[in-house]
């Protein structure tokens, strides 16, 4: 402990003279008997900080000379004329210290990204590869998914009142790249970053730490370098040091050994028991967030690449200027809605951009099962290049058929109640052989990866080597092999009892595409899971890579009626109908209805998409006939209106558009309405307050009465019970009135509506909300318990209904007596009741 305490008062000095005397680090080094080829290298390696050269100046010195005593370095500041930095000035900021650490760790790692899993020679650094997703957040589980615009925002806008965020996205969906695009932006200081005043930035891991007590120690042996003088109860006071802003980041929580450990210290953290003022981000699979949270705990989802995200990664990391193999890139992006939906994964985006660019061959993908032996082709080819004996080639191509091994393990990995897809590397070759092992390890279809040993015994190495799959769906990809094994061979029991389909889609994906028998019996076990009977259809179809065109007609059958996404539907069940609906359009199926009910995003749309509140997205369809909106308040503004017309103009077939309960804006402006819309005559039809129904009239912009006869809407009560529903009530009788359409009566009850003598509007003080001028009002009846109004109350709601000019009759419920009776020495009472009595108006 005494040498641990050296070595932090050392190099704390030697941090705190690095910052004070960088301008004569040559001649301290000289000074302190360092060799003229010594700075030379120290100078070469460090061109454009003079500080860190000085810091290398005492690093050099301290180690040529075995630790000499510190009064070495006094004696040469002396003779540098610099005996104010003698042995009195110690830096005591350990901060600095872990964040120069920390930073250098990051550095590393952010330096020695793969893109393409199976080049295992081929690094970048992050920011070279990495693209912005899609992402939506909200701050809690109550509270509807709104667009965030930048990653930059994650822990600011989207972070709100919130002291831990969770991150969540399917596989595939870029979730760690982000996690190192931070740690990237905060180490070199990104301008347009928000980490810019953060102090200390801790990034773990989870995967690579279990069995770790406590967050101290997991930071001082998976990030800090093994020399560091930093300790434990260092890293405990930064971290409960409140002047210092620091953010814990945690990685692949879904991967975390101690997950399900009683009281790991993750959970600690997160349920507040321990750094209960520390900003805390969780980043894990959609399936696996944690069972317990501190109240208010804010809520991020990735929800992948859209066509623009795909063609800025095209463009910055592939093609790179190459107009001709963009374009080609992006038409195979387009023209085919298998890769289109598996590509919304931006990891399949980069193994198929890459792959298809660099190997020039662009193949038709007409199942999942397809892209994935497309995939697996490409890690083996790149793998056979690189062999130099024809018997490694061999043994290659045999392993590339042969893997039954593998395939079990990969099954057990999944199949488990807690899914662990990490194993120990002597384990693992125990079961799979040196040759399967080292092949699937040559391909990059398995990584290893050097982890603590947090039971090592003293005397022997603390590392080990772990094992894993390069993405959990390379797994999925093998255990589906076993699990068609299985059910040919008529297992007696359902071998997927404890694998969820939302979960493991692709596994079941797969092992219908590998077999037609297999198919038929994975299929029927689905359609006895909850909302398994879609995902079943979804599965079968997997099997026209083989040829056939099984699964078509049951598509068919379900696109000849009304295609429900509801807000109640599982992820599964609605990722699995926007599939479907692609798969559809795709083979010039019509599709007769979409109704989106309650399910759709307050961003409504983006990218050409209408969002859902689930963060899928729902693309345009050249065969769909006719799509409904159902939401109640749900806020469609003008210019998200102009979007969903433009969504209307990309559906070819579509003839009808209809809304209902949203909030829509009173006109759209006509120039900006597509000219194609107008000559296709589509519907765009509002139903309204008491099934009223309007409809745009594209070239004026207006909502007009739909339909003949006359129309007329009856008793609509503005309730303070049902001040959920105001906004939207007011905004289709401020509709009705400029369409002219009459308006029998407006009950406004427990309200307290209030208006000033000009009478412009009736504030409902209940809602915050205004009710305008009414032209076509008939009625208008007020009621509220306990409240009487004064004359100044009167005369303003009196000046508000003399000019609703249709007005008949007012009810005051509220005031004592007439209000057509207030006594004339009631200031500008007079010319209002004049108005009013020419009308007979009876109250």
């Amino acid at each position: 402990m005494a040498q641990r305490g050296d070595r932090h008062t050392r190099t704390l000095r030697y941090l705190d003279l690095s910052k004070r005397l960088p301008d004569e680090w040559r001649n301290l080094g000289r000074v302190l008997r360092l060799e003229e080829e010594e700075l030379d290298v120290i100078s070469q390696n460090n061109p454009n900080d003079v500080t860190e050269r000085c810091h290398q100046v005492l690093v050099k010195w301290d180690r040529k000379f075995g630790k000499p005593p510190l009064d070495e370095v006094d004696r040469a500041l002396r003779r540098l004329g610099r005996a104010d930095l003698a042995s009195h000035v110690v830096c005591t900021d350990v901060a600095d210290l872990l964040a120069r650490q920390l930073k250098e760790t990051y550095r590393s790692r952010c330096s020695r990204v793969q893109p393409i899993p199976y080049i295992r020679d081929k690094y970048c650094s992050v920011d070279q590869v990495f693209t912005e997703v899609g992402i939506q957040y909200r701050y809690g589980r109550n509270d509807s998914w709104k667009t965030l615009n930048s990653y930059c925002d994650i822990l600011t806008e989207a972070k709100g009142d919130s002291r831990i965020q969770i991150i969540e996205g399917e596989p595939g969906y870029g979730k760690s790249t982000l996690a190192l695009q931070l740690a990237y932006d905060w180490c070199n200081d990104v301008l347009k970053s928000t980490l810019g005043q953060t102090d200390i930035l801790v990034v773990l891991n989870l995967r690579e730490i279990g069995e770790t007590k406590s967050i101290a120690e997991a930071i001082l042996k998976s990030l800090l370098p093994e020399d560091s003088p930093i300790t434990e109860t260092d890293v405990e006071q930064l971290l409960e040091n409140r002047d210092l802003k620091t953010i814990i980041l945690f990685d692949s929580y879904d991967e975390y050994p101690d997950q399900h450990s009683e009281g790991n210290f993750v959970a600690k953290i997160l349920e507040e028991k321990i750094l209960r003022h520390t900003h805390v981000v969780l980043i894990t699979r959609s399936s696996c967030t944690p069972a317990k949270c501190a109240p208010h705990t804010g809520q991020i989802k990735l929800t992948g690449f859209d066509e623009s995200a795909r063609e800025k990664y095209v463009r910055k990391a592939v093609t790179k200027g190459d107009e001709q193999a963009t374009r080609r890139l992006l038409q195979a992006f387009k023209s085919n809605p298998i890769l289109r939906d598996i590509c919304q994964a931006p990891l399949f985006t980069v193994i198929y951009a890459h792959a298809a660019h660099e190997e020039q061959l662009f193949q038709e993908i007409s199942s999942v099962t397809e892209f994935f032996e497309y995939i697996l082709k490409c890690f083996h080819s790149h793998a056979l290049k690189k062999c130099e004996f024809k018997r490694e080639q061999e043994e290659l191509k045999y392993y590339a058929i042969y893997h039954d091994k593998l395939d079990e393990v990969a099954y057990e990995l999944l199949a488990g109640e807690n899914q662990q897809l990490i194993r120990k590397r002597n384990d693992l070759i125990k079961e799979l052989g040196n040759g399967l092992y080292q092949a699937c390890v040559d391909t990059g279809i398995l990584i290893e990866e050097e982890v603590l040993d947090h039971k090592y015994a003293l005397g022997n190495e603390p590392y080990s080597i772990q094992v894993r799959f390069y993405h959990k769906l390379l797994c999925e990809w093998f255990a589906s092999h076993h699990l068609v094994k299985l059910v040919k061979d008529h297992a007696s029991h359902d071998p997927t009892v404890n694998m969820d389909p939302y979960d493991l889609q692709c596994l079941f994906r797969f092992a219908c595409g590998l077999d037609s028998n297999a198919a038929s019996k994975v299929t029927q076990l689905l359609k006895k899971k909850k909302d398994g009977y879609r995902f079943a259809i979804l599965c079968a179809l997997e099997q026209r890579g083989n040829g056939t065109n099984i699964g078509l007609d049951e598509v068919r059958d379900l696109m000849s009626v009304t295609v429900d996404i509801h807000s109640w539907d599982s992820r599964l069940l609605q990722r699995t109908t926007v599939q479907l609906l692609e798969l559809a359009s795709g083979n010039e199926i019509p599709i007769a209805c979409l109704h989106l009910k309650g399910c759709v995003s307050e961003a409504v749309t983006a990218g050409g998409y209408i969002l859902l509140n689930s963060g899928l997205h729902v693309p345009p369809s050249s065969t769909l006939e006719t799509i409904e909106i159902t939401q109640e308040d749900l806020d469609i503004p003008e210019e998200k209106m102009i979007e969903l017309l433009a969504y209307a103009e990309e559906c070819e077939k579509l003839r009808k558009m209809t809304l209902k309960k949203c909030l829509l804006p009173l006109t759209v402006p006509a120039e900006q309405i597509l000219p194609s819309l107008k000559t296709r005559n589509i519907e765009v039809l509002l139903l309204s307050l008491e099934e009223l129904v309007y409809h745009l009239n594209l070239i004026q912009g207006k909502w007009v009465k739909h339909g003949s006869g006359t129309a007329r809407i009856g008793r609509v009560d503005l309730y303070s019970s049902n001040m959920d529903e105001h906004e939207w009530r007011v905004r289709e009788l401020t509709r009705a009135s400029a369409a002219g359409i009459p308006i029998a009566r407006v009950c406004i009850l427990y309200c307290s509506p209030v208006s000033d003598q000009s009478g412009s509007s009736l504030a409902l003080r209940s809602s915050q909300l205004s009710l305008p001028i009414l032209s076509t009002l008939q009625q208008l009846v007020i009621y509220d318990v306990d409240r009487r109004m004064d004359y100044t109350e009167v005369i303003g709601i009196l000046s508000y209904t003399a000019q609703c000019t249709a007005v008949k009759e007012l009810r005051l419920g509220s005031y004592i007596g007439s209000p057509m009776q207030l006594p004339d020495r009631v200031q500008g009472a007079e010319p209002i009741l004049s108005t009013l009595r020419s009308r007979n108006v009876t109250d």
